[in-house]
Formats: C-alpha cells, sequence, structure tokens
C-alpha cells in the first residue's frame, strides 16, 4: 500500500528515501562547481570571448533560479513525486544534450534546460523529505540534504580536474547522466505516490513579480563579480528592479486572498524567519570561503585544479565527521552551542589562511579546512533543521521554495561582496607580496563578517539542536510524528 506523502515513514523507509533523493541532488549540486571550473577550457575549445563562455554558468542560473519560485505550486499541483520526477528527467535531457553540443550556442542554449531542471530538485527534496520525516526527525532529514550541499564545492573541482586530465569536456555533462537515470528508475519505487490536488490555482500575479525579480537579482550579482563590481551599470541596474520586484511581491503576498506563489507569512516566524537571516548572511562568510579558498591555493601558490580539489577534501571530511558526531552526540544539545560553535570553529580556521605565506604550512592549512568543515557543518544542518520544524506538511513545499530563494540570492550575494573586495585589493598588488597581502586581508573580511551569524546564533530558540520546535511554536494543524 502506498504511504501518504503527508504522513511521516519508518526510520527504515526515511533511509532508502534519502538515499535515492541524494542520487538526484548531488548532480545538481555538482554540476555547478564542475562545469565552473572548466570554463576556461571551454572558452579555448570553442575559440570564443570570456563574456560569450561565461554564459554557460550565467544561463544556467538565471534558469535555475527562475523555477525556484513555481517550485512548491508544482508539487502542490501534480505532486511532489512526479515534480521530482520531471526536474530529473529535464536535467537528465539537458545534460545529455549539452554534452551531445557542438557549438557555444547550443551549449548554453542546453544549459538552460539543464539549469530549469536542476532548480526545482532541491525544493522538492526537502518536501518530501521533510514530510517523510515528520518533526520528530526533521534534523535526519536535513542531513540528507545538507551533506551533498557541502560536499560539491569540493568534489566538483576533483571530479572536473580529472575528467578534463584524462577524457574531454563533452563527459562533464556525460556524468550526470547514469546517476540520473538510476534515480529515475529507483524513484517510483520507493517515493510515495501523491496525485496533486487540481484546485491549487496558479498565481500568475504573483509569478509576474517574483520570479523577474529573482532573476534580476541573480544577474545583477553574477555582475557584480566583474571588474567594476557593484558600480558597474549591469550590476546595480539589475539589483535595484529585482529588489522593487520583491518588496513589491511581499506586499501582494500579503494582502491577496488565494495562496500566493510563496508564503512570505513564514518569516515571521521566529524559526523560520531567523534562519533565513542566518542563511542570507551566511553567504558574507561560509560561502564566501568556499569561494576564496580554491583561488588562494591556484593564484597564490600555483596549484592545479585538479590538485586543488584534492587539497580542499579536508573540509568535506569535517563536515561528514560532524554529521556522525551530531547524529550520535548531539541530539540533547541547545542548537544556540551548536550553530555558535560551528561560527567559531570555522573562524579559528580561517586565522592560518589570513596569516599564511605563499609556501609552507600545508599541515596547518590542511588542519585548519578539516576545523571548517566541522564548523560549516554544524552551521547549516541546525538552521536548516530549524527552518523546516516550525512548517506543517501543507506549509512545506511553498516554504521549501521560499527558502531556497533565500539560499539562491543571500550565498551569491556574499560571495559577489567578498569577490569585490578581493578584486580592489589586487589591482594594487603589483607584486607576488602584495597579492598574498590582498588575499590575507580579504580572509580577514571574512573572519569579521562571521560575527554577524555568530551573534545570531544567540536568539535561535533554547531547544535541542536537531529536534523539532517547541508545540507553541508549531501551527496548530501540525500533528505529533508517529
Amino acid at each position: 500500500m502506498t504511504t501518504p506523502s503527508t504522513e511521516p515513514v519508518s526510520s527504515r523507509r526515511l533511509n532508502l528515501l534519502s538515499v535515492v533523493l541524494v542520487l538526484g541532488a548531488i548532480t545538481s549540486l555538482l554540476d555547478t562547481t564542475i562545469v565552473n571550473i572548466a570554463l576556461d577550457h571551454l572558452h579555448a575549445s570553442f575559440h570564443a570571448s570570456v563574456a560569450q563562455t561565461q554564459w554557460i554558468s550565467t544561463g544556467y542560473l538565471l534558469a535555475y533560479v527562475s523555477v525556484i519560485p513555481v517550485s512548491g505550486w508544482v508539487s502542490e499541483r501534480f505532486g511532489a513525486r512526479n515534480a521530482w520526477m520531471f526536474a530529473i528527467a529535464t536535467f537528465l535531457v539537458g545534460s545529455l544534450l549539452c554534452g551531445l553540443s557542438g557549438s557555444l550556442p547550443l551549449l548554453v542554449a542546453f544549459r538552460v534546460l539543464q539549469g530549469i531542471g536542476a532548480g526545482m530538485i532541491l525544493p522538492v527534496t526537502i518536501t518530501i523529505l521533510t514530510r517523510a520525516a515528520g518533526h520528530a526527525r526533521i534534523g535526519h532529514a536535513m542531513m540528507a540534504i545538507a551533506l551533498p550541499g557541502q560536499l560539491a564545492p569540493i568534489l566538483g573541482p576533483v571530479i572536473g580536474g580529472a575528467i578534463l586530465d584524462s577524457l574531454n569536456w563533452h563527459w562533464l555533462f556525460f556524468v550526470n547522466v547514469p546517476i540520473c537515470v538510476v534515480a529515475l528508475v529507483l524513484g517510483p519505487v520507493f517515493l510515495a505516490k501523491d496525485l496533486g490536488r487540481r484546485e491549487h490555482r496558479f498565481d500568475l500575479a504573483g509569478f509576474a513579480m517574483l520570479t523577474p525579480g529573482v532573476i534580476a537579482i541573480a544577474y545583477g550579482v553574477s555582475e557584480a563579480a566583474g571588474a567594476h563590481g557593484f558600480a558597474a551599470i549591469g550590476a546595480w541596474l539589475p539589483l535595484v528592479l529585482g529588489a522593487v520586484l520583491l518588496v513589491a511581491f511581499v506586499f501582494y503576498a500579503l494582502r491577496v486572498r488565494t495562496p500566493a506563489l510563496i508564503d512570505v507569512r513564514v518569516f515571521a516566524r521566529r524559526s523560520f524567519g531567523l534562519s533565513s537571516v542566518i542563511t542570507f548572511v551566511g553567504g558574507f562568510s561560509t560561502f564566501a570561503l568556499m569561494f576564496l579558498l580554491p583561488l588562494f591555493y591556484q593564484q597564490i601558490r600555483g596549484e592545479t585544479v585538479l590538485h586543488t580539489g584534492l587539497l580542499l577534501i579536508p573540509q568535506g571530511l569535517g563536515t561528514m565527521f560532524f554529521l556522525v558526531l551530531s547524529r550520535r552526540f548531539l541530539a540533547n544539545v541547545d542548537g544556540r552551542i551548536v550553530v555558535g560553535g560551528g561560527v567559531l570553529l570555522t573562524m579559528i580556521g580561517i586565522v592560518p589562511f589570513a596569516l599564511a605565506g605563499a609556501s609552507g604550512g600545508e599541515a596547518v592549512l590542511l588542519a585548519a579546512q578539516f576545523l571548517q568543515g566541522i564548523g560549516l557543518g554544524a552551521v547549516s544542518l541546525p538552521v536548516m533543521a530549524l527552518a523546516f520544524s516550525s512548517l506543517s506538511p501543507a506549509e512545506t513545499p511553498r516554504g521549501s521554495a521560499a527558502f531556497s530563494v533565500v539560499q539562491r540570492v543571500g550565498a551569491p550575494f556574499g560571495v559577489a561582496v567578498i569577490a569585490v573586495i578581493l578584486q580592489g585589493r589586487l589591482s594594487h598588488a603589483v607584486t607576488p607580496a602584495l597579492a598574498l597581502g590582498a588575499f590575507g586581508g580579504t580572509f580577514w573580511w571574512i573572519f569579521g563578517l562571521s560575527a554577524i551569524p555568530l551573534l545570531l546564533a544567540l536568539f535561535i530558540p533554547r531547544r535541542r539542536a536537531t529536534a523539532a520546535v517547541p508545540t507553541e511554536e508549531r501551527p496548530a494543524e501540525v500533528s505529533s510524528a508517529a
């Protein structure tokens, strides 16, 4: 008998669900980093300009963010399993066509198709997992989501570098095909069938404001990473237009009687709102750190892409260590201590890089990355669990879309700010010593900005790090997990 998608499932079935869903999520998360490190190679292969080649990444990003706002409605209208299968199938077809592309315009077009599938995968995955886990096991569900998210920036360069060294660029996309096929085969077997609800009408007015707003902000942020930073008209103008559209959507969503495309009222809840703010400001620290470390190894220490990926492995090991530790020992620890301790460990792990020289000290840097990995896991896992523990099963689809919008806007925005700081410092660095100083100063900026999530961690509700929220914070319609 099919288990209703809105009811918690057994622990054994939850583990099987997690494995299947992670298969789908890991491909879309890895794809970004795998392809980004190959842009220089693709630039040479197509004999195109850097600006033209950059659209391989930009087209994917814009398509990715464009579908996040509608992912909640698609899950409600057609069923979460059908939405997930459609997203994986779209990503699979896009990956196959990208690998078969013979020109840059075709590759960019198929990257857009690929991005449409990828953008829907994670929000729908969150919906399925949190419903299956129930509030009592929300932390368990978040582990399955957090692990690929933390490992993708580390494994991506290793896989991409290995492919370029031994095969050709077409395999950057073909590598997704077998994983997606396995996910599509296992999906109907392990994912509960839900038919969706025809009465959920599409919010066309909300779509006309929210989706262009998110796309405009994503494009502005991508342009801000250029030579002129946020001063470039291609950066600040889309950011302003996007912000105006988002504000307009918020006012619209609060006044409309029918359900809006995403439920902005969930941000008023302490758990969800605080988690969203911490996630957004995390772009200035944790996500910015993932951006800066590969550049440090390649530009200051002269490492290859493949070797850089190998050097980043200790960070992933640190994250996995935390996930094992949290499952066994941290269930009854106050979430404020876990998140605050994670931020502090990350800050400690930044210091050796801020003080590093152009060579030497490898053991210290590797140990620092291990601490960073523990810290990143300690921040991301409880914060995601906190966000979704206050949502009922009915609220989860649009709530996951709302949280994904915060993730996809906040993280790149913070990274762009750090990129602008680094570029400003490097513009005056005419010697290797000055370039080293530019990186050191930027690492100190990340260290200082990490104080923001550290301060916000003090306001996390006093409760267990991975448990459900207190009864009074839950919506009235949420029942106890069986």
